[in-house]
């Protein structure tokens, strides 16, 4: 199998996910996988992968004689009242990972210059960060801060630095601004931006980006710094499951 499709990023499933769907939707009685893989180009064992992703998040279905149909969620993402049921999609799919997890889970964007979390899933067990400093004036601190960041451009990154002068939120808090984007410029796409106690003391977070198009966004956990010894496993967790919530909010 060519490399291309080994790649784990969730933009690259979404794509193949959004071109299965296509060809699917063409279909009116079903369509078995081994046509699809001829006719959406993807290799056969790949497109197992992404067959199954997508009837479990239920944007397929599956026939008794084994062809794929579209959908519920897909139908719903469709239809009249399209923002709302995709909302009610994406909060969905961050409690299925909250309980999965054992974290608060978080999806946030960078939007006219920005930071913005567009949703939270907690729970009595798995509560929230207090947000004790806005979200768009702490993005030096916050995971899902850095993570953003990370995505844009250095002009960007100095525009919002200019908006939003870093402060010391916690002494572990990095404030200096020519140390804060060198360390956006070299954070890795594929590793977890982390929050070690920066942004609140008693809270370790890590953010995972999840970019859409031209739009960066992030996906983002938070714990108990008690729990820090779960923090990288927890991340990876939400790494592998971004694609659902790109296409919760791609469809």
């Amino acid at each position: 199998m060519a490399s291309d499709h080994r790649t784990s990023s969730p933009v690259h499933a979404v794509r193949y996910a959004l071109r299965v769907l296509e060809s699917v939707g063409t279909h009116r009685h079903g369509v078995t996988a081994e046509q699809l893989a001829r006719e959406v180009g993807v290799p056969p064992d790949y497109l197992g992968q992404v067959l199954a992703t997508l009837h479990r998040e239920r944007y397929l279905g599956l026939l008794p004689g084994g062809g794929y149909v579209i959908g519920e969620s897909a139908v719903a993402l469709g239809a009249a009242g399209r923002e709302g049921a995709a909302a009610e999609r994406l909060q969905a799919v961050l409690a299925e990972l909250r309980d999965e997890i054992g974290a608060a889970v978080y999806f946030g964007r960078y939007e006219d210059g920005e930071i913005r979390v567009v949703d939270v899933a907690d729970g009595p067990g798995t509560p929230r960060v207090n947000e004790w400093v806005d979200f768009r004036s702490s993005g030096h601190a916050s995971a899902i801060g850095k993570c953003l960041l990370a995505q844009l451009d250095h002009n960007a990154r100095v525009d919002h630095f200019a908006r939003h002068r870093p402060a010391r939120l916690t002494s572990r808090t990095e404030v200096d601004e020519q140390v804060l984007l060198g360390r956006l410029e070299r954070q890795p796409a594929t590793v977890p931006t982390l929050d070690l106690q920066e942004y609140a003391v008693g809270t370790v977070c890590a953010a995972v980006p999840v970019t859409l198009g031209r739009t960066a966004a992030c996906l983002a956990l938070s714990m108990p710094a008690t729990s820090a010894h779960r923090l990288r496993a927890a991340a990876d967790v939400l790494h592998g499951r971004a694609a659902p919530v790109l296409l919760s909010v791609s469809l």
